[in-house]
């Protein structure tokens, strides 16, 4: 992932409605979640809701697919984890931060040491 691409999706994840979607999306995992279902649960008009999901859409961060009636929207989660380790990748160093893949069950380990309190020591 480039700087642009990660503006972008910065950018769209910026706002509180659309946060929230992103919020469910993920926890709702690749079964997604209708549009109207989204709507509800967050409190926000269906005509204002269209308008989030399609800037989450653009960004990238999501997907949709129709089923009868329903538009169903899922979190685009290879987009997130290339997000995810573009904001790990330099953070530090690798002495205090690395991603790597689970073998086992196919999942992404991001470890995060307490980098920022040795960091502070160093300038004192």
């Amino acid at each position: 992932m480039d700087t642009k691409d990660a503006i972008i999706m910065f950018d769209a994840l910026s706002q509180e409605t659309r946060l929230g979607v992103f919020r469910l999306l993920i926890k709702a995992g690749p079964a997604g979640l209708p549009a109207g279902t989204l709507s509800d649960t967050l409190g926000t008009p269906h005509n204002t809701m269209s308008f989030h999901l399609n800037h989450l859409s653009q960004a990238g961060i999501l997907t949709s697919r129709r089923e009868g009636r329903s538009v169903v929207y899922v979190a685009n989660f290879d987009a997130i984890h290339a997000l995810i380790g573009f904001m790990v990748k330099d953070c530090c160093s690798d002495d205090f931060s690395q991603m790597r893949q689970d073998k086992k069950n196919g999942c992404t380990i991001i470890e995060l040491a307490n980098c920022c309190q040795k960091q502070e020591r160093k300038a004192q």
